[in-house]
């Protein structure tokens, strides 16, 4: 279940996931929940668990313009893990939406939205979904449990590409 972390004034937690889809979706970010329409053991094929998503992700696919999804994995015996996790660290945005339902796992996406400077972090887990529209800037952090596996979606072949902002402002707020 995902956890909305409000920063600005008091730090405030929210929970209730139709709340956090309201937040979200008034910020131009959207976030679903979506179920498996066949049971997923840990082990399964990255085309078992496509398939398990497929009723979901096909239809949003087809109305968005995506032309490729694909199925990671991270975890702590994944080979460089830390240089991994230090890639997303760092404030950025994207010149295409980034897509993401985690299937298992976690992962935290924290948003800096310079219309009004507001920063928040959105505690995605099993049963998440997020699309981050191109331009907003946000980082994203595997820890604390350095696991997390997703499907991502994209629009061109070779994925996104993070452009930096090198403003800082992760510091201030990364666990």
């Amino acid at each position: 279940m995902a956890v909305l972390t409000l920063f600005e004034s008091q730090e405030k937690e929210i929970r209730d996931p139709l709340e956090i889809r309201s937040f979200m979706n008034q910020r131009g970010i959207i976030f679903e929940q979506w179920e498996a329409s066949i049971p997923l053991n840990n082990n399964d094929s990255q085309e078992t668990i496509l398939k398990a998503f497929h009723h979901k992700l096909d239809p949003y696919m087809k109305a968005h313009g995506y032309l490729s999804a694909d199925v990671i994995n991270v975890h702590q015996g994944t080979p460089n893990i830390e240089a991994l996790r230090n890639k997303f660290l760092s404030e950025h945005t994207h010149s295409e939406d980034e897509v993401r339902f985690f299937v298992d796992g976690e992962g935290q996406f924290y948003f800096h939205l310079s219309e009004n400077n507001e920063v928040f972090r959105l505690l995605c887990e099993k049963g998440d979904f997020i699309s981050v529209p191109k331009g907003v800037t946000h980082w994203f952090d595997l820890a604390p449990k350095y696991y997390v596996k997703a499907i991502r979606v994209f629009q061109s072949q070779e994925g996104w590409v993070a452009n930096y902002t090198n403003s800082g402002i992760e510091k201030k707020y990364l666990l």
